[in-house]
């Protein structure tokens, strides 16, 4: 699988976001991002590359750079021209060179390190599929509670934010949909049919949404990874399987992975955010970091554009009224350090190791302005032993799971995830791509509840109803006598859990 979010992922402080946002000069607030009709140009013989290029957000301007990029050997994908973000192919190795001196242009630089092939994720480690013999003691526990899915004595995480005892009061409103950019959604499973919503859906892939019927499903079996995540935002309680944290609001599915290498390259989550802005999209969960690089350090042309155009949509998607909400990632990093070890990037070719300061290179979209960045934890309500964390990057935490160290009493005594798979299977999954989703529902929920609250209304909600342990006494898992991590913070807000862990049953009290 690529790196979904349970691949580690950094969130920025206060001050942080504000210094991103004034080095990149972000947009104002636009009527639309509607992509225009692409224009052609030449396509030469040796392999391309994609790039962003990103300009002024002005008519004028934007077809004059479009005319410079074909005259300097480009083919105009899209352009999304309400926030400035042109997708242009090439073969030419010194494009972006040309295109930044270009008039207009505030930054632009290739998406990837390898050639286009036709046509990353946060969770942590392998699917664990749920055998007949587990599914058959759940069922049987689960019976002995009224109202119970038939798997919900397995889904320790929905008891843990008290998510079982709100869909009660309120399983969340038809009119707040959750859109999960992933790897594709399998709206065919009989516990997401109820709730799916084709009509926000799309294939985002290379740049262009496409809306055709079930573009939006996974490519194989194995790209299970957003039918996983929808489900633990929104499985409908219907008698069968699981059930989300709230089964009462609608799903989409946005798919933004390529099909040869799983990627989730800039061009097609900049397609994604924009098609949910426009098609009234209330919040987006996002498990996953944007390839090819772990980190964008500014003073790198090609990783600057990428934070650019990733950034300009994100925020345009806000400004319509949609929350964006992103797993911190699984590396154990600390976002709020002097220094992170990065020997991962970039993930298309060839890795170099490096040094980068998380304050100055940004895991992209959940270090982001206004994006709320999710830490994981487990049955205990500790942080999962992969959980990046971070003072002031981190906003909350929610359940991701950890089969090391916090293993519930449960049927299966499985410390993961227990969701939705392709071809109406379920299984166990752990990662803080579990953990965005869980804090994704919750927000649906508050969204229900209010339903007129901005983003930021919404952010400021989702952390003032959240439980915070505070920092534990000690964080040594493993016993080696060394803290695995160190969590800087009090008891309201902290590194390893923000405000604190997201809580269901007060969303909707």
């Amino acid at each position: 699988m690529p790196h979904l979010r349970s691949r580690s992922r950094l969130a920025l402080a206060v001050p942080v976001v504000l210094s991103l946002t004034a080095s990149l000069g972000f947009l104002p607030a636009a009527a639309s991002a509607a992509p225009s009709t692409p224009s052609v140009a030449q396509t030469a013989d040796a392999p391309a590359l994609a790039y962003v290029v990103n300009t002024k957000v002005d008519r004028r301007v934007i077809a004059s750079v479009q005319r410079a990029a074909v005259a300097a050997g480009g083919t105009v994908v899209t352009t999304y021209d309400r926030i400035g973000v042109i997708v242009v192919h090439s073969s030419n190795p010194d494009f972006a060179k040309a295109m930044r001196a270009v008039r207009g242009v505030q930054s632009a630089g290739a998406t990837r390190t390898t050639p286009l092939t036709v046509a990353g994720t946060t969770d942590e480690g392998a699917a664990q599929f749920l055998s007949k013999a587990q599914a058959t003691k759940a069922a049987n526990a689960s019976a002995a509670v009224p109202e119970s899915e038939p798997l919900e004595a397995d889904q320790w995480d929905l008891r843990a934010i008290g998510a079982d005892k709100a869909a009660k009061i309120n399983p969340g409103s038809r009119k707040v949909t959750v859109a999960v950019i992933d790897t594709g959604v399998d709206d065919t499973h009989p516990d997401l049919a109820p709730n799916f919503s084709a009509s926000q859906s799309a294939n985002c892939v290379g740049g262009v949404a496409d809306t055709a019927a079930g573009a939006w499903r996974p490519y194989t079996p194995e790209d299970y990874h957003g039918t996983h995540v929808a489900g633990e935002i929104a499985a409908a309680r219907n008698g069968i399987g699981v059930a989300g944290v709230a089964p009462g609001v609608k799903v989409a599915g946005i798919k933004v992975s390529d099909p040869d290498n799983g990627l989730f390259y800039p061009e097609s989550v900049v397609c994604a955010f924009v098609f949910a802005a426009d098609h009234g999209v209330e919040i987006t969960n996002n498990s996953y970091y944007v390839d090819p690089w772990l980190y964008n350090c500014m003073d790198d042309p090609d990783q600057k554009a990428i934070v650019d155009a990733v950034n300009r949509a994100q925020l345009y998607a806000q400004r319509k009224g949609t929350l964006n909400l992103a797993s911190a990632g699984n590396s154990n990093h600390d976002l709020d350090s002097d220094a992170i070890v990065d020997a991962t990037s970039p993930d298309d070719s060839t890795p170099v190791t490096r040094t980068i300061d998380p304050h100055e290179c940004f895991d992209v979209p959940t270090q982001l302005p206004g994006v709320v960045t999710v830490s994981a934890t487990g049955v205990q309500n500790v942080k999962s032993y992969y959980s990046t964390y971070g003072k002031g990057v981190v906003d909350v935490a929610a359940p991701g799971g950890d089969r090391r160290y916090q293993l519930p009493d449960t049927p299966s005594k499985d410390g993961r995830i227990l969701s939705t798979m392709p071809n109406g299977q379920y299984a166990f999954l752990q990662g803080t791509s579990m953990a965005s989703p869980h804090a994704a529902g919750v927000a649906a929920l508050l969204k229900s509840k209010h339903p007129f609250a901005t983003p930021a209304q919404l952010q400021a909600l989702l952390k003032a109803q959240a439980d915070n342990p505070g920092c534990p006494a000690s964080y040594d898992q493993d016993g080696d006598g060394t803290q695995d991590a160190v969590c800087e913070g009090g008891k309201r807000v902290n590194g390893f859990y923000g405000y604190g862990i997201v809580n269901a049953l007060r969303a909707v009290k």
